[in-house]
């Protein structure tokens, strides 16, 4: 397995962050293109050209690129919109020699209904459009439990779209824990975050004890009561999941995404050595 990081989680600007990377020894980084210089309506062959050699010149990869818009792809209207540009930041990864792209799809509803046709529509022409030129486009988990993910991925007809997998969001959103939805959804997965944090009960009850609400954490939390944590500190049990993730044949990225916190250098870096700590005990060194 191979450490990356969210270039954008350094709050360093694009070349610092890849810089930063490189002296962390990461091996690879994933990068935002939705706007700016690396969107669809910016980016030109020249710019992709540069981002990539001077991504390769300090010894990294793209592990991924993300596509995300914001809202999904649950209104129709949006959605002739979104898919299209989807679709150039699918070749602009490409050109990145990237073949990955991730992004939120909305939450997918359990049963059968208006909302649920829409992603599906939308989706399904994002999977042949992957298929075409050899990517894949990755739904990040989260919203859902993983079993209705994969009923909606088999149900798209095309496998170009894939799973982002990101133990944290399942654990703060859908209160699932990663190892529960990993057998549903371990087929469909090219790309993961790693990333922690705690169910709205676990913050007071002594689950994680070190912190604290005086904790020099800068809490965010989501709607739901939830809290990301810096990775080791919540409630995603490395010592099971990353053994579940080896066994489904995965050998991918673990790309460190920090979305809040005051010292998002220092809990990246901290990271790091966590993962390495667990690739090196489990043996799965790439």
């Amino acid at each position: 397995m191979k450490v990356g990081a969210m270039v954008e989680s350094f709050g360093l600007g694009f070349e610092d962050g890849v810089r930063r990377a490189a002296k962390l020894g990461l091996d690879g980084i994933q990068l935002y293109a939705v706007a700016g210089r690396f969107g669809p309506d910016e980016a030109t062959d020249e710019i992709l050209r540069e981002a990539y050699d001077f991504v390769t010149s300090h010894g990294l990869v793209f592990s991924a690129i993300c596509g995300d818009f914001g809202g999904g792809f649950t209104n129709a209207e949006a959605n002739k919109i979104k898919v299209e540009k989807s679709k150039r930041v699918l070749e602009n990864a490409k050109k990145l020699h990237c073949d990955i792209v991730t992004t939120h799809i909305g939450v997918v509803p359990e049963q059968e209904c208006e909302t649920k046709e829409i992603m599906r529509k939308a989706c399904a022409e994002l999977a042949s459009f992957a298929d075409s030129i050899g990517s894949s486009f990755a739904v990040e988990t989260g919203p859902e439990k993983g079993k209705v993910l994969a009923e909606f991925l088999d149900s798209l007809g095309a496998g170009g779209v894939r799973v982002n997998f990101d133990p944290a969001n399942l654990v703060m959103c859908s209160g699932e824990r990663p190892e529960e939805a990993l057998p549903y959804l371990s087929r469909f997965v090219v790309h993961t975050h790693a990333k922690d944090g705690l169910l709205p009960d676990d913050r007071f009850n002594g689950h994680a004890p070190h912190l604290n609400p005086e904790s020099v954490w800068r809490k965010v939390l989501s709607p739901s009561g939830s809290l990301e944590v810096p990775l080791g500190t919540g409630d995603v049990n490395f010592d099971t999941y990353l053994p579940l993730l080896h066994k489904a044949g995965f050998d991918g990225f673990l790309t460190i995404e920090r979305e809040c916190g005051d010292r998002p250098d220092e809990d990246i870096a901290m990271a790091a050595s966590f993962l390495r700590e667990k690739i090196k005990k489990f043996g799965y060194e790439s």
